[in-house]
């Protein structure tokens, strides 16, 4: 069940942490996901599609820190992060929390896979995402250097329910009106963009996993594409172990390699995305 409480923004007075950065906003999506943003370090510079710490300090007074991947476009004023609720995790029982004015402990070292350096030039870029591992593509799918490098951009997003999808939905249909993105992206640049969600267990216009709507066929025939192949196709991974083992699986039965910053190739997976035991 969506969560209806409403975005909320910062008043409180803030308390001092080691590299503190200030909550500005924060958004729950259900009762199991939730969007924050908070301050950017002035010095902070990061390539769209990286990750890094942030958290709290935990019980015993130690920083409790795991790996975020940032959601918003490296233009950004501000940082956003997109998280999962874990009743008993030791960092996210807490983080689902915060509230504007607070503070969380965020460490600017930005690392990872997911950047457009780590692939060869193409034609397509997909983006294969289950759960909140959207958020590097947040980034990517709001940078201009995606939409300069690829004349065709489709984001493949799988969740269980309807409702999970929603933070998805509408940040491609925020990317899609939004006439400053116009501006920076250049005219057109909408008709490149193209979003196929899909559910696993609750009935949607679009039902099943990703690598069986890939293996099928499905996906192309919906899409209107002929397959993936690696002279034009290029993709970018992130979520459970699991998932990302079977998508290495499916994309190299493409004929894709795995990539990495040292060796850009066809397709590159995060191997840092936090999971449900936060």
């Amino acid at each position: 069940m969506t969560d209806q409480r409403p975005v909320t923004e910062a008043t409180a007075t803030p308390i001092t942490l080691p590299d503190a950065q200030t909550v500005t906003q924060v958004k729950h999506w259900t009762d199991r996901l939730f969007s924050f943003r908070v301050t950017r370090p002035a010095s902070l510079r990061f390539r769209s599609g990286e990750f890094v710490m942030i958290g709290l300090l935990g019980d015993n007074g130690k920083p409790l820190l795991r790996a975020y991947s940032i959601a918003s476009p490296a233009w950004d004023d501000e940082l956003e992060f997109y998280s999962i609720k874990v009743p008993d995790g030791p960092l996210t029982s807490k983080l689902q929390h915060i509230q504007p004015g607070e503070q969380i402990i965020l460490r600017p070292k930005p690392v990872g896979t997911l950047v457009l350096d780590a692939l060869l030039p193409g034609k397509r870029l997909w983006f294969f995402a289950t759960g909140t591992g959207i958020a590097p593509f947040a980034s990517l799918m709001r940078d201009p250097d995606t939409f300069e490098r690829y004349s065709q951009v489709i984001m493949m997003h799988t969740c269980r329910d309807v409702a999970e999808l929603e933070y998805g939905r509408q940040l491609v249909e925020n990317i899609k009106s939004d006439e400053m993105l116009a501006e920076l992206f250049g005219e057109g640049f909408a008709d490149k963009l193209l979003y196929y969600p899909t559910t696993t267990r609750e009935e949607s216009a679009h039902m099943g996993r990703i690598t069986d709507n890939l293996t099928s066929g499905k996906a192309f025939a919906d899409l209107g594409i002929p397959g993936i192949n690696p002279e034009e196709d290029r993709g970018m991974v992130c979520g459970s172990l699991a998932f990302n083992t079977d998508m290495k699986t499916v994309l190299e039965g493409f004929g894709l390699e795995e990539g990495a910053n040292s060796d850009p190739r066809q397709y590159v997976v995060e191997k840092a995305f936090v999971g449900d035991g936060i």
